[in-house]
């Protein structure tokens, strides 16, 4: 059976309040179905956090609505859970009317979490649909005692216990869940939770043949057993500057007869990449223009009026940030110098600005404009 794990789409999410709805567009709709039209997989599986929030934007649903159309076109069986970011109810939405059409989504822990069967030449592979969810959740499953401690952890041995009872023993499986598992690498553009209470041991899992994860945005293998394979495909795109140097794809999954896995990325190159660059100013500006989103790390010895107006004018007009490394400016210092120099004029507060941020005295000219400026605003108030 020939498998491709995905997760972490986040459709609808913004970078530094850029949207990424045209590069989410671009990836899925052109780069994925150029792997899926080429590897022809047997299964799409989708690892949680369809969207980025709760209740998404229209443009996020119409895309996630296309891409499904079009893989359920394809006659392609997919197989969905609910992430962290996900609204559970939202997502279900028509659920049971879908999995007629072969969209089997999961975005509550069940009551009887019962497998989803799908056949290759081989035989039956049994899929345990795990979609994220809260400790408080299953609880009561448990223990009765309310003083007791119940973490991630806990609940989700209890729950993937319950779906093994619905897989025959010696039979090919494999896992879809959403969740924090041991020996993980996070990035900054997950949503974090406090200390480790959100960790689950990978053991727990260690009776599937295959471990689809999602909720790290890093492509990660977190076992590379053939019995046992479990890996974090990654999200499609970059969504965080500290990911710049991710190579983001959609995981391959083979399973044989015999249950042995192998896998490996498959890179989606996106119209937009996110990168860092690092160096002056000068420097900097002279650089092929780039359509690429940037992060700018300033080398330059004392900050720069302007600086990101001048680089996004020549080199590069996605810039989304500025990071100086020698800041000289420090804000603190500079408001305790203000505060004791009371009864001084606009102009005055002004020139020291500007020599404490520039370490260099104010251009006549730059005064005088500043003076012209102060006389026209005080001439209207």
């Amino acid at each position: 059976m020939r498998i491709i794990h995905t997760a972490d789409w986040h459709l609808g999410k913004t970078l530094k309040n850029t949207p990424l709805i045209d590069e989410q567009n671009y990836i899925l709709n052109g780069e994925f179905f150029k792997i899926v039209d080429d590897i022809k997989p047997n299964a799409v599986i989708i690892a949680g956090d369809v969207y980025d929030r709760g209740v998404p934007p229209v443009d996020a649903v119409n895309l996630f609505d296309e891409i499904i159309y079009k893989l359920n076109s394809r006659e392609i069986p997919i197989l969905c859970i609910a992430g962290n970011h996900d609204n559970a109810s939202r997502l279900n939405f028509a659920g049971r009317l879908l999995a007629q059409a072969k969209f089997f989504i999961t975005t509550k822990p069940q009551e009887n979490p019962v497998s989803i069967t799908l056949q290759d030449d081989f035989g039956d592979v049994y899929f345990s649909l795990i979609p994220f969810f809260e400790p408080v959740d299953l609880r009561e499953k448990i223990t009765d005692d309310l003083n007791a401690k119940v973490d991630a952890d806990a609940v989700n041995k209890f729950y993937i216990a319950e779906a093994r009872k619905h897989i025959p023993d010696g039979k090919r499986s494999v896992a879809v869940a959403h969740l924090f598992a041991t020996g993980g690498v996070s990035s900054d553009s997950e949503r974090k939770f406090v200390g480790t209470v959100e960790n689950v041991d990978k053991k727990n899992f260690s009776a599937y043949n295959y471990v689809a994860l999602g909720h790290l945005h890093r492509p990660q293998t977190l076992s590379k057993n053939e019995k046992n394979f479990i890996r974090y495909s990654g999200s499609p795109l970059k969504y965080s500057f500290g990911e710049s140097n991710h190579v983001k794809g959609v995981t391959l999954v083979e399973l044989d007869g015999e249950g042995n896995v192998t896998a490996k990325n498959l890179p989606l190159t996106p119209r937009r990449d996110v990168r860092v660059v690092k160096g002056n100013l000068a420097e900097l500006c002279m650089l092929p223009r780039t359509e690429d989103f940037i992060h700018v790390q300033l080398t330059d010895q004392k900050n720069i009026l302007s600086a990101a107006d001048r680089l996004r004018e020549s080199s590069c007009p996605n810039l989304l940030s500025v990071e100086f490394l020698n800041n000289i400016f420090n804000e603190a210092d500079f408001s305790q110098k203000l505060n004791v120099r009371e009864g001084v004029s606009p102009l005055e507060h002004f020139i020291d600005f500007y020599e404490y941020s520039t370490k260099e005295k104010l251009p006549p000219t730059y005064r005088t404009a500043m003076e012209d400026l102060i006389n026209d605003l005080q001439k209207n108030f």
